[in-house]
């Protein structure tokens, strides 16, 4: 039985999203869930919940909780029995083969790396987040947010790991690979993108040039590669405007109703948006280059989100993507690996 750990003090509803979600991953998902925080504080949460009897859920006690305002230097090296750190040492033990945490993203990626590792030929891990598009299938950005200053060796890397996550979870067997910019054309863009593109040419990829920022809801690429401060505005703009465009139909709909005209085709037609847009529906963002596997949701994730995180870590746990991003670097030219320490 897959095993999850998940930091349940970490999002915005702790612990309430977090019992919720795992209650919810345990019977339908046939994964055991290890809740990691203060233990009277988690036991007092699930005994509220009758329907988390019987279930594969253990509590892993912690005694501290790293807040959205603590300094990721704080939370690393003062919280060393914080619930995203002994939910780290479950991973990095063997314990759990996934960790999933709506907590303070700077904690838990500097905690993940230090505790767990990074993977050979990875300098530094980078989150990937799930666009849908025009197409029907989802499109990958990475990085979104885990590294705001980068180099072209690392927009490889990148664009290497975006690779092989869109095969494993998305199984599209050759994904089109873009580089984000402000034009198609190679000599466009910022001296990062034009140093990066030739480099992403080189390699075993469907690489097939820059892509301009419309181009991530087209469809025209499976993956998009930036550094991470692009990929977080555009991450946090698109959420900006899904939940604008949501209102707006919302509003529309309600007007319908003095009609009745429609009114239940449109109504569907909203919930199938919503779907398409909602956070929730993917649950998080999977931290790629660290061991084992990190899935970071958003600070206000319901139980809903929290089980789709779930769900998501189970999956890329069984399909064993951080060994197969090491076996897969590994041929890789040595250009691409890390410096020595």
């Amino acid at each position: 039985m897959i095993r999850i750990a998940v930091d349940a003090m970490g999002g915005d509803h702790a612990p309430k999203s977090e019992v919720e979600g795992a209650i919810r991953a345990a019977k339908a998902l046939g994964v055991e869930v290890l809740l990691v925080g203060p233990q009277d504080v988690l036991s007092r949460e699930l005994a509220a919940q009758d329907s988390a009897r019987s279930l594969p859920i253990r509590i892993v006690h912690a005694s501290e909780r790293v807040t959205m305002e603590d300094s990721v230097a704080r939370a690393v090296r003062s919280k060393r029995d914080s619930s995203i750190r002994v939910a780290s040492r479950l991973v990095r033990d063997g314990h759990a083969q996934g960790l999933v945490s709506a907590g303070n993203t700077g904690a838990v990626m500097a905690t993940a790396k230090m505790v767990q590792g990074v993977v050979r030929g990875v300098d530094r891990p980078a989150l990937a987040s799930a666009f849908p598009t025009l197409k029907g299938t989802p499109a990958v950005m990475i990085d979104v947010g885990a590294n705001v200053d980068c180099n072209p060796r690392m927009l490889a890397q990148f664009a290497l790991m975006g690779d092989i996550y869109s095969r494993v979870v998305f199984h599209i067997e050759r994904p089109r690979v873009g580089l984000l910019s402000i034009g198609e054309e190679e000599h466009k863009g910022n001296e990062l993108t034009r140093n990066a593109a030739p480099l992403l040419r080189s390699l075993p990829l469907n690489f097939i040039g820059n892509v301009e920022g419309r181009d991530l809801y087209t469809g025209a690429a499976d993956v998009v590669v930036c550094d991470g401060f692009i990929g977080n505005v555009a991450l946090k703009v698109s959420e900006g405007m899904a939940d604008v465009i949501m209102h707006l139909l919302e509003a529309s709909l309600k007007a319908t109703l003095k009609r009745k005209v429609g009114y239940v085709l449109s109504r569907n037609a909203y919930r199938d948006f919503r779907k398409r847009v909602d956070y929730s529906e993917y649950g998080g963002a999977p931290l790629l280059g660290v061991r084992g596997v990190v899935i970071i949701c958003h600070g206000r994730s319901n139980g809903y989100a929290i089980y789709n995180a779930i769900r998501v870590a189970a999956e890329l746990a069984q399909a064993g993507i951080d060994q197969r991003l090491e076996n897969e670097l590994r041929a890789m030219p040595d250009t691409l690996l890390p410096v020595a320490k």
